[in-house]
């Protein structure tokens, strides 16, 4: 049998293994001997110091060897077995308090035992309490799997634990794999690949990840085999681009009209990184491959307009060009921020979103299908039935991460070989960037536009909430409008959280009573969350009561306070979108996190908002405190592979990973 087969036999061919047993391994997912090796540690115990009885300190976790000198069941309301254990220098009571009787039948006077734990002290005398046990046949050369080194310790499921698979028997079975099949595990990379990239062999590694000798061991086996799962996604994502690279778009020349007219109107220059990032676009339009550009660029940086510079080449080359928007405000918003600087120049720009009267649907479908309109931006709706259009050339989509995979190669379709350039205004840290969107070419704007002032963030405890609320009303006497955030809608049970609702009704009756205040909430059906939204921008609410609805697609420059209710319960990145929110005017802005709860920890992360206006910064600091899963709020095609890498803490490994797959795959 290949060694290979050898891994991908069924759990219940292994030594130990009946039918059973291999049903309840199934339920947590391992049904194969490489399942249960890739089953890995969720922490180790250090079990390796072992010391003389008699120098043995109070209070140290240590192992022991010695022999059995006696043992004693003694029987009560709390029944319990007592084992005195000796090594030449002392001797040390060992109690357990259950299975007290099975335990009076399983040792003997004279059997040899290493036991691992906590010593304390008992009426004066050395005494360890329910002790790791294991039979030592040789004391002199040990073969220790519960005690006397670093002990692995596995997350197991509760049903894994009524049938003895807890962290000692699930050892023993991972033991008996590896002698198995670790020996003859064929590495998939060569003797010198894993001298150039510094890498331990595979079969060992997953020997050492388990049952590691040194502390330098482990991180060394780890090291390896997270490589190993960067390297698979790298190598699918390589094969993505490769595949792309195959395939065919109509090559957009550069823009000798469109382009220079717009800069040349406006009241400012770009910054460096719009320059930058414009020309790695256009460049990439001008190619005869279709453009799959990733556009990072924090709140404010001009994402837009560099949008535009592309959507405008694509006109010059008499093609349309498509931005899709998640939400219908926002799509509103970017339908005349786009007509503001396009029509001057003879550019038309149609707005296409699902809550349109039927009327303008069917003008806005017929513009589009015989090209009378060069921009379309919309939602959704740009990827439903009957709408055609007439010559794509570049699709944009805003928000990426709100639209699924399927959904933007839709768009792409409405076209033949169409260039796509998606945008985020949630900057993504490098590692994550290479593991979501590592197929895809990558440019970020990383400055602001000079002039802009930055949002001054405070801190803050809910006894400083009168006051708070008072600067609020404060700011909307001035003429300014203000956010309030809340975590959820309604009032939870389980939550000691102010929900939006209850916020709203206490604000009617506070400090805030007189102005005019509006609910917003994704609960809401479209098209009220529309007339709220609306009535906000047009200032006929004065402070809007929300959740995190808003965190993209209002855009409201006269606004200037974003208060964030209970902000221990939202991810720095999801703050730093909220005070994005405000600081868009002229005046100056703030924002203020009202925490109920702040442990140490939970303080130190909030700081970060205060100390930096910085997403990418903001961004990083996320990842490396809450997770991917926690930061993107969904687990993505991709990252559910990953069990051993750590996004945060791999970033070095994830890049050598890509450099590798995409060399082997023929890439730069």
């Amino acid at each position: 049998m290949k060694p290979e087969a050898g891994m991908d036999r069924s759990v219940s061919e292994l030594r130990g293994v009946g039918a059973r047993r291999a049903a309840v391994l199934g339920e947590a997912g391992i049904h194969t001997i490489r399942d249960l090796l890739y089953h890995l540690p969720r922490r180790y115990l250090d079990r390796s110091l072992i010391l003389p009885i008699a120098q043995i300190p109070p209070g140290q976790e240590v192992t022991l060897i010695g022999q059995v000198r006696h043992k004693r069941f003694i029987p009560g309301a709390r029944p319990r077995f007592v084992l005195v254990v000796e090594d030449g220098t002392e001797e040390i009571a060992c109690v357990w308090f259950h299975g007290a009787r099975y335990l009076q039948r399983h040792f003997e006077e004279g059997d040899t035992l290493a036991l691992s734990g906590r010593v304390e002290h008992f009426q004066g005398r050395p005494q360890l309490t329910h002790p790791e046990c294991e039979f030592v046949a040789n004391a002199g050369e040990p073969e220790l799997l519960h005690t006397g080194g670093i002990i692995p310790l596995y997350t197991t499921s509760a049903d894994m634990k009524e049938k003895g698979l807890r962290s000692r028997g699930f050892r023993r079975l991972v033991r008996a794999a590896l002698e198995e099949c670790a020996a003859g595990l064929p590495d998939p990379l060569s003797a010198a690949a894993r001298q150039r990239l510094e890498l331990a062999e595979l079969g060992g590694s997953l020997r050492q990840v388990h049952f590691p000798r040194t502390w330098e061991e482990m991180v060394q086996a780890r090291r390896r085999l997270a490589f190993d799962e960067c390297y698979a996604l790298q190598t699918r994502l390589a094969h993505r681009r490769l595949a792309r690279r195959q395939g065919k778009a109509p090559p957009l020349p550069p823009s000798r009209r469109l382009v220079p007219a717009l800069l040349e109107g406006l009241p400012f220059a770009l910054t460096g990184a719009q320059r930058r990032v414009a020309g790695e676009i256009a460049a990439d339009l001008e190619q005869a491959l279709p453009m799959c550009r990733l556009l990072q660029g924090d709140v404010g940086s001009g994402k837009t307009l560099v949008a535009l510079l592309a959507m405008l080449q694509a006109v010059e080359a008499g093609f349309q060009a498509a931005l899709m928007a998640p939400t219908e405000i926002l799509a509103e918003q970017h339908a005349a921020t786009l007509a503001a600087l396009a029509r001057p120049l003879g550019v038309e720009v149609q707005l296409l979103v699902g809550g349109m009267p039927a009327a303008q649907r069917c003008t806005a479908l017929a513009a589009i299908a015989s090209g009378a309109a060069p921009l379309v931006v919309g939602t959704h709706a740009l990827i439903q039935g009957g709408v055609e259009f007439a010559g794509m050339g570049l699709a944009v989509v805003d928000e990426q991460h709100r639209f699924g995979v399927a959904q933007r190669e839709e768009l792409q379709r409405k076209g033949p070989g169409v260039h796509l350039l998606v945008m985020t205004a949630t900057p993504i840290p490098r590692t994550l960037a290479l593991a979501l969107y590592g197929d895809l070419e990558t440019s970020a704007l990383d400055e602001l536009p000079p002039g802009r002032q930055p949002v001054r963030t405070a801190l803050r405890g809910p006894e400083r909430r009168p006051q708070i609320r008072e600067f609020a009303a404060d700011q909307i006497r001035q003429g300014r409008q203000v956010y309030i955030v809340y975590p959820l809608v309604e009032e939870s049970e389980r939550l000691a959280v102010i929900s939006a609702s209850e916020g709203l009704a206490e604000l009617k009756e506070g400090p805030l009573r007189g102005f005019s205040l509006g609910l917003l909430h994704g609960q809401l059906r479209p098209e009220e969350k529309n007339r709220v939204a609306r009535a906000f921008k047009a200032g006929e609410i004065q402070a809007l009561v929300c959740t995190t609805v808003v965190e993209v697609g209002v855009d409201v420059p006269n606004a200037t306070v974003m208060i964030v209710e209970h902000a221990e319960r939202f991810g720095l990145a999801q703050l730093h979108q909220l005070r994005g929110r405000v600081g868009r005017g002229a005046q100056q802005s703030y924002c203020i996190l009202i925490a109920g709860s702040q442990t140490a920890g939970e303080a130190e992360r909030l700081e970060v908002l205060c100390q930096t206006q910085d997403g990418f910064e903001i961004a990083r600091r996320d990842l490396e405190l809450r997770g991917p899963g926690e930061v993107l709020g969904l687990r993505q095609a991709g990252l559910s592979e990953l069990t051993v890498a750590d996004l945060a803490g791999d970033a070095a490994l994830m890049l050598r990973a890509r450099e590798e797959a995409f060399q082997c795959a023929g890439l730069s």
